[in-house]
């Protein structure tokens, strides 16, 4: 089932001899419970198109569909909505909330949707995270790799359609990226989740069923590495 569909996406910068295209032409689609991994030099256009997979930057030309829904076709309302209801974010440095504990950063985003948690689930993220004894911890009292937890769960409180992860693993030593990216994995396979993660990493990207490579703002390479 097609999940999220990407149809002839620019995105532009300046304008006549300043003129930049951070993307040029770039499609491609992704099934629902994929992991696919975006890989590229520095400036190949990866964060940028991350940025408007997410609903974060428009684009300057070209679609996005998610579940059959034209993303910029949505007024700015709806667009935050889709932001807060469909996307999960997980960033490079964590972007916790300083004075909220790893419970009430994993809770955010529900609350700010003005929902209730689902208790179950919120205890079942936790014991999967390994968080059990870290619940009351703020951020400051916590390793980057359970910080680097803390933002996945975030990510996934709202069963969002995507999960965009952008160098998930770019701030931790390699036993905390190791433990990151089979969070990742495990998030797909036992919640069926659909994962985007960007990285520049070409190893760390052969943990994904896909690597879609870019290259100046084009799509070069589109392949399976794993069923």
């Amino acid at each position: 089932m097609e999940l999220l569909k990407v149809e002839h996406l620019c995105k532009n910068y300046g304008r006549g001899a300043t003129l930049v295209k951070a993307l040029d032409d770039v499609g491609f689609s992704i099934a629902k419970g994929e992991f696919v991994a975006i890989v590229g030099a520095s400036g190949s256009g990866k964060s940028t198109l991350l940025h408007i997979l997410g609903g974060v930057d428009r684009p300057s030309s070209g679609k996005v569909y998610v579940n059959d829904e034209d993303v910029y076709a949505l007024n700015e309302t709806n667009l935050a909505v889709f932001r807060r209801r469909e996307v999960g974010l997980v960033y490079q440095f964590y972007n916790l909330i300083p004075i909220l504990n790893v419970e009430e950063n994993m809770t955010l985003p529900i609350l700010l949707d003005n929902k209730k948690p689902d208790q179950n689930y919120l205890k079942e993220l936790i014991c999967t995270l390994g968080l059990e004894n870290r619940v009351r911890h703020l951020p400051n009292e916590l390793s980057g790799g359970q910080q680097q937890r803390v933002s996945i769960g975030r990510a996934l409180m709202n069963h969002p359609a995507i999960l965009l992860a952008d160098e998930p693993t770019g701030n931790l030593d390699s036993k905390a990226s190791h433990e990151i990216i089979e969070l990742l994995k495990l998030s797909n396979e036992k919640y069926k989740q659909t994962i985007i993660m960007i990285t520049h990493d070409h190893n760390l990207a052969l943990n994904a069923s896909r690597i879609i490579t870019l290259d100046d703002g084009k799509v070069v390479s589109d392949e399976r590495v794993r069923s």
